[in-house]
């Protein structure tokens, strides 16, 4: 788009100058010489002006950092394409830049992963500018200086991401509060039921009357109960542990290690109890994330819900579990809020202190993660939950997407209050991924049998923790 009105403002100002030399009477040479190299200068002045004018008038991105430009080609540390593959192609078109100039390394991995290939990576000294990390463990690399720089000396600041969710900006900070990551995506989540079963077993017609019957966890075991003897015994009200975890987990109001120490608090207990009581009386299905049996479990009557975050509406969690379009459950979901506001994943864009494309980096950076206009064309052409928090509320209040998966209902406009009410503010750990797995697997053994009681899958859960997490001290 900026190149093209570029364009025109050239074409139109040529054409303005060709006119003005129709009719007039031919000079000698030299004068006609001195009049052509005149008007030349005042055309190609004209058009540099119109360029310019142009630019600022679409606000046409300008680096101001200190990191070096000029590289061949700009890299790109990503775990999928699944978002990428999108935001580079969009980028590159509205830009103008040159597809060739990017080279991005997928690695092709699940998130968790990552950060073992990335290290793989940088032991090879191989070329790049920009990483993605998540949430889980991003202060692996947001607190080391040899893998990423504050993005002041990109030249941004603090007020540039103002506009932003608050908890994606705690993410992105180090332990000196230093900016050092932004998050183009806000990944609030809700909870997703099934229209027809909640009509047939709760009365429940509306997403409102929902979120009155799950309210809070109290509520959520209690119509679990309602729903599994209305059914039969056949319906669980939600589809596994690990979903219900994501929402539990990111509500924990101490960090999981304290001077040095993992903290196992009445948090903990508090869970072991919830799961075991989902699990002992059928409330929740015995089906682990990601596999065959979680997905189809949406297509049957075995399952009334599932914990979606705001990327999960699509291929990768609901979508797939009600078939796809035109599938058995399509069209037959809602979303409410859920027992408790929680987010679930997300990813922040860092820039390598050893780039030399920190031009390309800041205008990608700006693009999605700072630019309210384009983060919320962004947002409505994937779509997306971008996080900016007026290009949300503008497209809520707009009442411009209706999503029918949902039988028409707006995820955003739910997802949205969700995400107000997150506070992540002195709570990340670098070791939260792996601690989080921890305690899941152990309550998860439990559940199942492998261990005897609550007492002993806290033991288990230290256990873990202390195998994996060796620079902490566990009691």
């Amino acid at each position: 788009m900026n190149k093209l009105k570029r364009t025109l403002a050239l074409v139109a100002t040529l054409a303005i100058s060709a006119t003005a030399f129709v009719g007039c009477d031919s000079e000698d040479s030299s004068s006609s010489t001195a009049s052509s190299e005149s008007s030349a200068a005042e055309t190609e002045a004209a058009a540099a002006e119109g360029e310019t004018e142009a630019a600022a008038e679409e606000g046409a991105f300008t680096y101001k950092g200190t990191l070096p430009t000029g590289g061949d080609a700009m890299t790109v540390l990503c775990w999928t394409g699944d978002d990428l593959d999108v935001m580079l192609s969009t980028w590159e078109a509205a830009e103008g830049i040159d597809a060739a100039k990017v080279n991005f390394k997928n690695f092709q991995v699940g998130g968790g992963e990552a950060a073992a290939q990335y290290d793989q990576y940088f032991l090879g000294g191989e070329d790049v500018d920009m990483l993605m990390v998540e949430a889980d463990w991003a202060l692996k690399y947001i607190n080391d200086d040899t893998a990423t720089a504050p993005l002041a000396d990109l030249g941004f600041t603090d007020a540039d991401f103002a506009g932003q969710y608050a908890y994606t900006m705690e993410v992105g900070k180090d332990s000196n509060g230093v900016i050092k990551g932004t998050s183009w995506q806000a990944a609030p989540g809700g909870w997703c039921y099934r229209t027809d079963l909640a009509d047939t077993y709760l009365g429940v017609k509306t997403p409102e009357d929902m979120q009155a019957k799950v309210a809070d966890w109290d509520k959520f075991q209690a119509t679990a109960a309602e729903v599994y003897t209305a059914s039969g015994n056949k319906t669980a009200l939600t589809t596994t542990l690990g979903g219900i975890w994501q929402a539990f987990a990111a509500n924990r109001s101490v960090p999981w290690v304290q001077d040095n120490k993992l903290v196992v608090d009445d948090f903990c207990n508090t869970f072991i109890d919830l799961a075991k009581n989902m699990r002992d009386n059928g409330y929740v299905t015995e089906a682990n994330q990601w596999t065959d049996e979680w997905y189809a479990a949406g297509q049957t009557d075995d399952t009334m819900g599932y914990f979606v975050s705001t990327w999960g509406f699509g291929a990768s969690i609901l979508e797939t579990a009600a078939g796809g379009e035109g599938g058995a459950t399509y069209g037959k979901w809602n979303v409410c809020q859920g027992p408790t506001p929680y987010f679930w994943g997300g990813t922040w864009a860092c820039v390598s202190p050893k780039t030399d494309n920190a031009d390309m980096v800041a205008n990608f950076m700006n693009y999605f993660t700072v630019n309210e206009t384009t983060m919320k064309e962004y947002a409505l052409a994937k779509p997306d939950y971008v996080n900016n928090m007026n290009a949300m509320q503008a497209i809520v209040d707009e009442g411009s997407n209706s999503n029918p998966l949902l039988g028409g209902q707006d995820q955003f406009a739910v997802l949205h209050e969700a995400a107000k009410n997150i506070n992540l503010n002195g709570l990340i750990t670098p070791y939260d991924a792996t601690i989080k797995q921890a305690f899941l697997d152990s309550v998860n053994a439990y559940c199942a049998g492998e261990t005897a009681d609550a007492a002993a899958c806290l033991d288990d859960f230290k256990n873990r923790v202390a195998e994996s997490v060796t620079d902490i001290t566990v009691e």
